[in-house]
């Protein structure tokens, strides 16, 4: 067995293990990671901690620190009323809303994981508001991103773009970028069915008054105990008689106001100044601590470093298998076959499969390049392949191991973090399997020449 091969092996067994044993996978990850790298490689710890994902570590801290202050000031509760009062109480459109956003935001040239980390704890907390599912609310902020992210002036559509203009095959910015935004507008559509958003549009034409009690005991009882306040049942503090509910400007206290000057200065600093997500939520996070200290020791709490720990070490071990070869090794056998529908179908695999735990902005850098051989020959759509691998490699963002679903998972709420983590996972799974078909059929497919 060459080590590319048990490289493989190590990561299946960690799935294995984490699955049927409750073990930090993460964890499991380091050790493979030092297993693999210093004893049967050499090499140096230094080598190995290369591909320490610092960055993602900083964001998933900074911005469930900063969001678990918010939520503890009642920051959160405060916006999802207004957010409710603008869409006029039909929650049914609120995923949508969040869908939109994520698109727009990402349209204009924001990397996919800032949107998310402005969007997902928003989303986030009207699910738990609103008894809408996390992971519905999850991944539609994840495929709202994902489908404003090639537009041309966005990061991946400027990769993409210039990867096949240098490369001298026939490209479509719009034509990507429309396939992309309604690639994933279908994917939304089905998981809004499927999570359960037909039942709230449902209870939305039968209401002929106010909506029904969604959550009767309020707030999350996370929040009890920390400082914050329960909170009346929805029906009544959102869509009580005007006269008995107190405008959202009287319950904007000082401490409330800093929080959303705060949140913005981030989302300013994020997608304006291009700013790391990580160390500016970090900072106004310490800023807000210390103009309100006593939430401090709760907020840490609230720091998801179970999550923290899992994709640290799995995006440690997947830049080892890096190092060794194992991801050229993969990529190399397939592109080597010489059958154009067949290769295009497997770099869509390859793409999905290896982007669910590692950076999709890398893989497009990387895979793509490996489809131009045989593109030049002119036998198969270079459109249609360029689109249909894209898609498969940024469509698995939704995996725990990426970015947006750990930022996702990080922004759950602690009772109920454990199942979205795991319906993430599955989901993943059949879209890493299921998407990159469907991509090849409706793109690659049809351009055979």
């Amino acid at each position: 067995m060459n080590i590319q091969i048990l490289s493989i092996a190590l990561l299946a067994g960690m799935f294995i293990i984490a699955t049927l044993q409750p073990i930090n996978m993460g964890a499991l990850a380091f050790a493979c990671a030092f297993l693999i790298g210093s004893l049967v490689m050499s090499m140096k710890a230094a080598d190995i901690f290369a591909g320490f994902p610092s960055d993602l570590f900083l964001t998933l801290v900074g911005i469930t620190y900063l969001f678990a202050i918010a939520q503890i000031n009642g920051t959160i509760d405060w916006l999802v009323q207004g957010a409710v009062k603008l869409v006029r109480g039909h929650v049914a459109w609120i995923p949508w809303v969040m869908f939109l956003v994520a698109a727009i935001i990402t349209g204009f040239g924001a990397l996919g994981p800032a949107a998310v980390a402005i969007l997902a704890p928003v989303a986030l907390g009207f699910a738990f508001q609103y008894r809408l599912s996390p992971v519905m609310m999850g991944l539609m902020v994840i495929h709202g991103a994902q489908a404003g992210g090639f537009s041309p002036i966005s990061v991946y559509g400027g990769i993409t773009n210039q990867i096949v203009d240098k490369a001298g095959l026939p490209f479509a910015p719009t034509s990507l970028f429309l396939s992309s935004f309604l690639f994933n507008l279908a994917i939304a559509m089905l998981v809004f069915i499927v999570f359960g958003g037909a039942k709230v549009l449902r209870i939305q034409k039968a209401a002929t008054g106010p909506l029904p009690d969604l959550h009767p005991e309020g707030v999350a009882q996370a929040i009890v105990g920390h400082g914050g306040t329960a909170a009346a049942p929805i029906s009544h503090r959102v869509f009580e008689e005007p006269q008995k509910n107190a405008s959202l400007l009287s319950s904007l206290t000082l401490e409330r106001m800093m929080t959303v000057i705060g949140l913005t200065a981030l989302a300013i600093g994020a997608l304006v100044f291009k700013f790391n997500v990580g160390l500016v939520a970090v900072t106004v996070a310490v800023a807000l601590a210390l103009l309100s200290p006593k939430t401090q020791k709760a907020a840490i709490d609230k720091v998801s470093w179970s999550t923290v720990l899992l994709i640290a070490g799995i995006i440690t071990y997947v830049s080892v298998m890096e190092k060794i070869g194992t991801i050229h090794y993969v990529a190399d056998g397939i592109s080597s076959l010489g059958m154009p529908l067949l290769v295009a179908l497997l770099l869509c695999f390859t793409g999905a499969i290896v982007s669910a735990f590692a950076s999709s902005t890398a893989l497009l850098g990387a895979i793509i390049p490996l489809a131009v051989p045989f593109l030049l020959q002119g036998h198969i759509s270079a459109i249609g392949v360029v689109a249909a691998i894209a898609i498969s490699t940024t469509i698995v963002d939704t995996s725990p191991f990426s970015t947006n679903g750990a930022l996702v998972v990080a922004n759950a709420q602690e009772s109920d973090r454990e199942g979205v983590l795991r319906t993430l996972l599955v989901y993943s799974a059949l879209i890493a399997i299921i998407g990159p078909i469907v991509a090849w059929l409706v793109f690659v497919v049809p351009g055979l020449v």
